[in-house]
């Protein structure tokens, strides 16, 4: 034990843990009365039974809605807000969600953006898709959600911002598929947009992001190509990298894995601006993916064969040792060899306090672009077959 609280149970923690069983219990005793809700909702919008729920409200125009079935809307182009999570001041945060649907039956894919709201090249690139697409043309359907977590992306932040205590900022892409009667706010939006949203409609999901604020990436996804349908999609896309990885629980693509619907994440390079030339790869890459449902039809595009895509099964971030100003050596896609120089570190006299070097070859899947960097912090990831024998430590001089 390293410290007096190491085997304790955190009391933030535990009183969650608590708050959380009570939701699961309370979900369990407000089922019928929730279905009977659910029920006059829908038979006072028209909707038959398990069908979309309108509450009756207007925004800019466009229905809102709590619940979509895309299976009782008719063929065409469909605008919405999703009623997500209630506010402190009763109003609620609504999403963006715009369908398009074939004349003909077909599959079902969804496209969606903003689960962090810092990423703005996914918005544009399914607004570059949905525009492309003609329903008078289409087999099946595409349902695109563009704000998933609507207080961060007013805010252009990562996270979602919870006043629950304060104002924490949550990740609510470790969340996924939420809990509609959770302790957390972020938590019940996710579990509305995941179960009265996404699972219900959806056969296949592509959940589009970038890399954090003061990051750079490559054009790449992060997807579990042990699995053939997830594989097949995300060789698709003429891009630079796949990073082959599970990533963590919580994610909305696996969430999606684990209801029986394939999916992945790509990832659009650097977030807060729309980079136009990554966005176009996504867009064909995403055309690409829906001829191969049959969802559309003509020839396919560039794929990952046409632009040598590089699969890694392994990503090693280099971490600042120090604390100052760090000048990097290397670009993304870059290659690196065994020892080679990354970056180099100064303090605030502009003395060169540390020296960083690749532990291994590799390519340079991100890179830091704050000029600044604490201790702990990444400045660099590299990703690596693993099968590339490994070399020593990270070098610091």
């Amino acid at each position: 034990m390293t410290n007096g609280r190491s085997d304790e149970i955190d009391r933030r923690d535990f009183m969650l843990a608590s708050v959380g069983a009570l939701g699961a219990a309370a979900t369990l005793m407000a089922g019928p009365a929730q279905a009977q809700d659910a029920t006059t909702q829908r038979a006072a919008s028209g909707a038959g039974a398990g069908g979309t729920v309108f509450t009756g409200d207007i925004i800019d125009g466009k229905q809102v809605i709590s619940a979509l079935d895309i299976s009782d809307l008719e063929p065409g182009r469909h605008n919405f807000y999703f009623r997500g999570a209630q506010m402190p001041t009763g109003q609620h945060w609504y999403v963006s969600v715009s369908v398009a649907k074939g004349a003909a039956p077909g599959k079902r894919v969804g496209l969606i953006s903003g689960v962090h709201g810092d990423e703005m090249s996914p918005m544009h690139t399914l607004q570059t898709v949905m525009n492309q697409l003609d329903p008078t043309a289409m087999s099946g359907s595409v349902v695109a959600v563009f704000d998933l977590s609507r207080p961060a992306v007013e805010a252009m932040s990562r996270r979602w911002h919870s006043s629950g205590r304060g104002i924490d900022l949550i990740d609510i892409n470790r969340v996924f598929p939420g809990n509609e009667n959770g302790p957390e706010i972020s938590t019940r939006h996710a579990g509305l947009v995941f179960n009265r949203l996404l699972k219900p409609n959806l056969d296949y999901g592509l959940d589009f992001h970038t890399a954090a604020t003061g990051m750079d990436a490559t054009a790449f996804h992060l997807a579990r190509m042990d699995l053939p349908e997830v594989r097949a999609m995300a060789e698709l896309f003429p891009i630079d990298q796949i990073f082959d990885n599970f990533g963590e629980n919580g994610l909305l693509a696996n969430a999606l894995i684990d209801a029986g619907i394939p999916a992945l994440t790509p990832e659009i390079g650097r977030p807060r601006i729309l980079d136009l030339a990554m966005i176009e790869l996504f867009v064909e890459g995403t055309m690409n993916v829906l001829k191969h449902h049959g969802i559309i039809a003509g020839p396919m595009g560039r794929t990952g064969a046409d632009s040598n895509i590089f699969v890694a099964d392994g990503m090693l971030p280099i971490l600042a040792t120090r604390g100052g100003f760090v000048e990097l050596l290397v670009e993304i896609n870059d290659v690196v060899t065994e020892g080679q120089k990354l970056a180099i570190q100064r303090n605030t006299f502009g003395e060169v306090v540390a020296e960083y070097t690749a532990p291994r070859a590799g390519e340079i899947g991100a890179r830091r672009t704050d000029a600044t960097a604490e201790e702990g912090t990444p400045i660099v990831f590299i990703i690596f077959d693993s099968a590339t024998p490994v070399g020593g430590d990270v070098i610091v001089e």
